[in-house]
């Protein structure tokens, strides 16, 4: 892979957020982009390459494919794998892993197919130097993707990013159900802010979404910091095309336009939420108060409030009565305002007591939830669709 090549490179994502990714690889200015399940598919460069890892918000892995291709025997994928020139994308000393997922009725078990896939890339190194490069499941240098559907079709890649992507690496605290990252920052994207005016998250727990909002709000790239990806360890990494990237995605910050603020009713949240903001840089941004969401009220103008209430009774209340509350909240003091909010309890959104204008499906791990939209109008709402 010459920096000038392009080559597939696959941008893994959670179910309801391949439109974000495509809307974020356009932003990138990359515009062909094909949507598949749970992943968006586009043919770039190494700088592209190196700017999705840096940029993408919703992304959770981004792989490069090496080969792809049909067996009929699992002898077929030995020799598939084996064909490949491995020693290009690294070295005798380095380790690997890899990471399997299989559809297809040739293999009774995972762990057979990578048993395969390993015995063909080491035999590929032996053939070559009479030595083989070691597995290493834990911190490998190179992680390697192998996924066979059920029609037998295979898709061989390498993993660019390394740890998953949704870990920014500011979260140093967080509470007993944290959203992730790649979720809040899809969420906000989804969402109709339009990160000029006010965003309220009034069930803020350790800040994510805030975390989320305010690097959007100031065009931070959300891995600029990272120091660590996959490609670093690859053999074609070009260190002086990442770091000018780098240094590019720095001078593209913007100054934050807009009031950001979080409300949670526990001290302790609130003193995760101070010590992740401030681990990013972020704490002076963010207006961060310590009272129940009813009794705080919001700056009288437009904004957005995007949040994710509690689903069960794990803060000890009666999860009906909180979805009541919020609802009535939102008639008396947000007037106005666009709210959000993700829930895996369907019934209890039902206590909320709004219309909603729109259903999301989303996943919050491996939780079916709905990201609900509630709009607060000024005067009626049949008004405010007349005019």
């Amino acid at each position: 892979m010459a920096s000038s090549n392009t080559f597939k490179i696959i941008v893994k994502t959670s179910f309801g957020m391949e439109d974000v990714v495509k809307k974020e690889l356009a932003d990138l200015g990359i515009s062909e982009a094909t949507i598949v399940n749970r992943a968006v598919i586009f043919n770039g460069t190494l700088q592209d390459l190196y700017k999705a890892n840096i940029w993408l918000r919703t992304a959770q892995k981004i792989l490069v494919e090496v080969k792809s291709f049909k067996i009929s025997s699992d002898s077929d994928l030995y020799n598939q794998i084996k064909s490949i020139q491995w020693f290009d994308y690294f070295d005798l000393a380095q380790t690997f892993s890899i990471d399997v997922v299989v559809f297809s009725k040739l293999f009774s078990h995972t762990k057979y197919a990578a048993l395969k896939a390993k015995d063909a890339i080491v035999d590929k190194f032996r053939e070559k130097y009479q030595s083989r490069p070691n597995v290493d499941s834990n911190t490998p240098d190179i992680k390697i993707n192998l996924y066979i559907d059920a029609v037998n079709n295979c898709t061989i890649s390498i993993d660019s990013s390394g740890e998953i992507l949704s870990k920014r690496g500011f979260r140093k605290s967080q509470g007993l159900a944290p959203i992730k990252e790649d979720l809040a920052a899809g969420m906000i994207l989804l969402s109709d802010w339009d990160k000029k005016s006010t965003l309220i998250d009034m069930f803020c727990g350790s800040g994510t979404i805030l975390l989320e909002a305010a690097m959007i709000a100031q065009n931070i790239a959300p891995n600029l910091h990272r120091e660590f990806f996959g490609l670093m360890k690859w053999k074609n990494f070009d260190t002086k095309l990442f770091q000018e990237l780098v240094a590019e995605a720095k001078k593209s910050q913007l100054t934050q336009p807009c009031k950001i603020i979080g409300i949670d009713n526990s001290g302790r949240s609130l003193g995760m939420a101070r010590a992740n903001l401030s681990e990013a840089g972020l704490l002076k941004s963010i207006e961060l108060h310590c009272k129940d969401f009813k009794d705080f009220y919001p700056p009288k103008s437009t904004g957005a409030i995007i949040s994710n209430p509690p689903y069960e009774v794990r803060i000890g209340e009666n999860v009906d009565k909180l979805y009541k509350e919020f609802g009535d909240t939102l008639k008396k003091n947000y007037e106005g305002y666009s709210a959000w909010i993700i829930s895996s309890n369907m019934e209890a959104l039902k206590n909320v007591g709004l219309k909603p204008e729109k259903k999301i499906k989303l996943f919050n791990g491996s939780l079916e939830c709905r990201f609900v939209n509630y709009k607060m109008y000024s005067g009626s709402k049949k008004n405010q669709i007349l005019n």
